[in-house]
C-alpha cells in the first residue's frame, strides 16, 4: 500500500491539466476566444474542423472550467472565464513558436520542443 503526498496531488492535477490541453482544437479554441467571446459559427470559420467535433471539444472545455458560455436567442457564445490555463497556453506555444522557427537562442537543454520536432 502506497501513501499518497500532496506532491501526488499536485503533479496529477498538473497531469489533468495538460492532457485536457494535448490537443491542437482545444489550443486553437483558446486562442481564438482569448480576446473575445464567439458564437460557434464564427469558431468553425476559425478553425479547420466539423461542428461535432468543434461543440465536442468546447462541452469539454467549459466543463473543466476553462470555457464559459451564454445563450442569446439560438446562439450559444464561448469566452475564456481561466485567464490562468490562456496564460500556460500563450507561454507554451508562444516558446514552441519562437524554438520552430530559430529565434529562440536557447541551449538544448533548456527548449521545450523535443529534438526531433525541430527539424
Amino acid at each position: 500500500m502506497t501513501l499518497t503526498t500532496e506532491a501526488d496531488h499536485v503533479f496529477d492535477s498538473a497531469a489533468e491539466l495538460f492532457a485536457l490541453l494535448s490537443t491542437p482544437v482545444r489550443l486553437r479554441l483558446i486562442s481564438a476566444l482569448c480576446n473575445q467571446e464567439k458564437n460557434v459559427s464564427e469558431l468553425l470559420q476559425e478553425i479547420d474542423t466539423t461542428q461535432p467535433n468543434l461543440s465536442q471539444h468546447l462541452g469539454t472545455l467549459y466543463r473543466a472550467g476553462i470555457l464559459g458560455r451564454r445563450r442569446e436567442g439560438t446562439q450559444v457564445f464561448y469566452r475564456v472565464v481561466s485567464e490562468r490555463a490562456a496564460s500556460l497556453c500563450r507561454a507554451v506555444c508562444t516558446q514552441v513558436a519562437l524554438e520552430m522557427d530559430g529565434q529562440a537562442q536557447l541551449p538544448e537543454h533548456e527548449r521545450l520542443l523535443p529534438a526531433l520536432r525541430r527539424r
